[in-house]
């Protein structure tokens, strides 16, 4: 992966700006880099539920795009786009109730099953109740029947 230029995020900031031209969404972007030297592309539009779709659905399937666009034109680099800072308050929805379900786990002493999670999603649940020591997680099942499950921790 190269190394990110002013001259590569004017480039994806373009890219970004003329996909949502023509989807007919009006909005501001802005491009930075990570530590890892990924994009991260931030998108302000008042078309959020549009942009970010079902559980986000949306959001990821405009990410692939993005990165499939910008793989023909340039070098393989690594692109992530939030769109009103959804991701940062999914991931608070998901770790309170990733919390909501070890207390209920712990009052009840039964297992309580997490559906419709992504792979992301159920990384920020298993990585919530890693330190809980009276609860555990396992994911069971295959594609878009994957669950997670929250369960007493076994003596």
């Amino acid at each position: 992966m190269d190394k990110p230029t002013d001259e590569t995020k004017q480039t994806v900031k373009t890219i970004v700006i003329d996909l949502l031209n023509r989807l007919g969404i009006e909005a501001t972007v802005d491009v930075n880099t990570d530590e890892t030297d990924a994009y991260r592309v931030q998108i302000a539009s008042e078309e959020t539920g549009l942009l970010i779709g079902y559980h986000g659905k949306t959001l990821e399937s405009f990410q692939m795009l993005l990165s499939m666009i910008i793989a023909k034109q340039m070098s393989s680099i690594k692109v992530y786009v939030n769109i009103n800072d959804y991701r940062e308050k999914r991931e608070e929805s998901l770790m309170y109730l990733a919390q909501r379900a070890a207390e209920r786990v712990i009052e009840s002493n039964r297992p309580v099953e997490l559906t419709h999670l992504s792979p992301a999603e159920r990384r920020v649940v298993h990585l919530t109740l890693s330190g809980e020591d009276r609860v555990e997680t396992e994911s069971e099942g295959e594609g878009e029947r994957r669950i997670l499950i929250v369960k007493p921790k076994q003596a």
